[in-house]
């Protein structure tokens, strides 16, 4: 793994880290609530919500294991949580809503293009 490539790394399992907490945890009501009111407008649920925390925290952790099936499956299970918040958001919500998922998607697609690219 290159610096670029942990770089990114970095910043995306802290950034997944921190949503996946709020989205099984509860514990930052604020944004908590304004997620759930999110996935409530989509016509998805609390369980729903707890599933793509699941799989933000899972995504955080697997990433971490670059070259290897399992960092490339985190990656991509990124980039899935990404494309899902992308296209809700621009269904329902407006495309500015979006911007985070959208970074985060480029990202976590640049982590799996250089991890087959490197080897």
């Amino acid at each position: 793994m290159n610096i670029f490539t942990s770089v990114v790394t970095g910043l995306l399992s802290v950034f997944f880290l921190f949503a996946s907490s709020i989205k099984l945890l509860g514990w930052q009501k604020m944004i908590f609530d304004k997620q759930l009111a999110f996935f409530h407008s989509y016509g998805f649920n609390r369980q729903f919500m707890f599933l793509v925390g699941l799989t933000e925290l899972f995504g955080a952790i697997a990433i971490w294991f670059q070259g290897s099936f399992w960092g490339v499956l985190g990656a991509l299970a990124l980039a899935g949580t990404s494309m899902g918040a992308i296209v809700c958001h621009l269904r329902f919500d407006t495309w500015k809503d979006g911007i985070p998922a959208m970074i985060t998607l480029v990202l976590s697609s640049m982590v799996v293009y250089f991890s087959y690219s490197l080897k």
